[in-house]
């Protein structure tokens, strides 16, 4: 069995979920998502829900873990939602947002203006003396991964200075510079 596909996922107070004709949709407070799955068997008892397969072939081993992680991905995300927090590193870099328009000035001769969607919530956050951070928040998992991704491709932390779009919390690896 999958150690992942085997785990049973509790679904929360206040998460709807409806299970019909192969697709599964969890209504939340923060909103509605739903998901397409097949050859998989998905049981919804007291509150908690199982995944079953109907035999050990690797790709039924494999989309069982699959659709128990987006599962509890999605349960998850219209209850609690999830954050991505990106850090700007690098002298003279800044970000602003006016509603959901993010205006990035990263070394470049212009800013970068990124229309973020309408599910996803973006915040930018100044302080004197530490650098500029963004951050973004929406109920999609999979949705604030894609933006965050996108906006940290347009300037990759580098390995010598360590300068670009990290983020939070990510380490960079470091290389030494010429040798004299």
């Amino acid at each position: 069995m999958s150690r992942i596909g085997k785990n049973p996922i509790t679904v929360p107070e206040g998460v709807t979920l409806e299970i019909k004709d192969n697709m599964i949709t969890a209504k939340g407070k923060l909103g509605e998502l739903t998901q397409e799955y097949s050859e998989i068997e998905i049981t919804l008892e007291d509150g908690t829900i199982t995944l079953d397969r109907a035999s050990d072939k690797k790709d039924l081993r494999a989309k069982h873990g699959l659709y128990r992680a987006l599962i509890a991905n999605m349960i998850e995300g219209v209850s609690k939602g999830w954050t991505k927090e990106l850090e700007l590193v690098g002298v003279g870099y800044r970000a602003s947002n006016q509603g959901q328009k993010l205006d990035l000035a990263v070394g470049f001769s212009h800013n970068i203006v990124l229309d973020i969607a309408p599910e996803v919530t973006v915040e930018t956050i100044s302080e004197k003396g530490k650098n500029p951070r963004v951050k973004l928040t929406s109920f999609d998992k999979q949705l604030v991964g894609q933006v965050a991704a996108k906006i940290r491709g347009f300037r990759r932390p580098e390995p010598y200075k360590g300068k670009g779009i990290k983020f939070v919390g990510e380490e960079i690896r470091r290389k030494a510079g010429k040798s004299a």
